[in-house]
């Protein structure tokens, strides 16, 4: 039985998009031992896209259809879902994921709302869930709910105090950061205006930050995001050894997500922390517009790869 138990696995994400290609730069410029790689895909998907410069161990998956670059096809939704469900039974020292495209998952019959979930599904154990972390540099942002629609996020005390807590043991033992001090967004517009605009900052988000503080959480009140950020912005482009706060907590996708990519953009690497292999992937989607036109920038996949050396 082969133990890949001190590889990074690769996956290379949806066939027509740009994952494959992505894959194939970042390996050229990164230059790691060709025994530190594994790559989880398909040796026709790989040499359509490019030509590995190293003899990677390929762990092929399955693709006897006409590769379609830039089209979203049921096939592609397949081949993106059994590559990652493959590297899952695997066991790497970690994983790194090209983008892969949700409505092409769901075409195939595979009805997950990203990959985060469809690595929570076949690795969690024991309760487990995994957490989106956004990392680009000294700016570190946890996501408290993922995927799902903006009338649909909903928070709780239990669930905003674990998912911290969660961060904290984190921080720790990735970082070597024994007491991260964390910044908390407030759930509505200027956290609420003491209740005038919404009151989740009272009746949920103040309480969790009193309790936390009483386990030893080094953690801020809810804070309006919308200043919050400028500090963090800040800090980034300063490239700050200190910054204001070691990771910033969001309530929800898209306040997490702007203020981070608005500075740091595809190097903005997508970390699923919570399970027991963490996984990286680059910050951007499939491309599917410049998909096979040799003109993706690999700086993304070049950040989450590094991310786990």
């Amino acid at each position: 039985m082969n133990n890949y138990s001190e590889k990074i696995a690769i996956t290379t994400g949806d066939p027509n998009g740009i994952g494959a290609e992505i894959t194939i730069k970042a390996l050229k410029k990164l230059d790691l031992p060709a025994d530190k790689i594994l790559l989880v895909s398909n040796r026709k998907v790989l040499d359509f896209y490019g030509k590995l410069d190293k003899d990677y161990e390929i762990i092929e998956i399955p693709f006897n259809s006409e590769i379609n670059a830039g089209m979203v096809t049921k096939e592609g939704g397949e081949f993106s879902f059994q590559s990652l469900k493959k590297v899952c039974e695997m066991h790497p020292k970690a994983i790194v994921t090209a983008p892969v495209a949700k409505n092409a998952l769901h075409l195939a019959g595979h009805i997950f709302n990203g990959q985060t979930e469809i690595l929570e599904h076949y690795l969690s154990h024991d309760g487990q869930k995994a957490e989106m972390l956004f990392v680009a540099g000294n700016f570190k942002v946890l996501l408290l709910t993922r995927h799902c629609a903006l009338k649909e996020v909903t928070i709780s005390k239990d669930f905003v105090a674990n998912k911290i807590l969660n961060l904290k043991k984190f921080f720790k033992e990735h970082y070597q950061i024994q007491n991260p001090k964390f910044a908390l967004c407030g759930f509505n517009p200027h956290s609420g205006e003491d209740g005038i605009l919404g009151r989740e900052e009272i009746e949920i988000l103040h309480p969790v930050v009193a309790e936390l503080r009483k386990l030893g959480v080094d953690i801020s009140d809810p804070l309006p995001a919308d200043t919050l950020f400028v500090k963090a912005a800040k800090d980034y482009l300063s490239k700050a050894q200190q910054p204001t706060y070691d990771g910033y907590i969001a309530n929800y996708h898209d306040q997490g997500l702007i203020p981070i990519k608005t500075v740091a953009g595809d190097s903005t690497v997508n970390m699923t922390i919570g399970l027991d292999i963490i996984r990286t992937s680059p910050g951007h989607g499939t491309a599917f517009d410049i998909a096979g036109k040799d003109i993706a920038d690999e700086n993304g996949m070049i950040s989450a790869i590094k991310e786990v050396l």
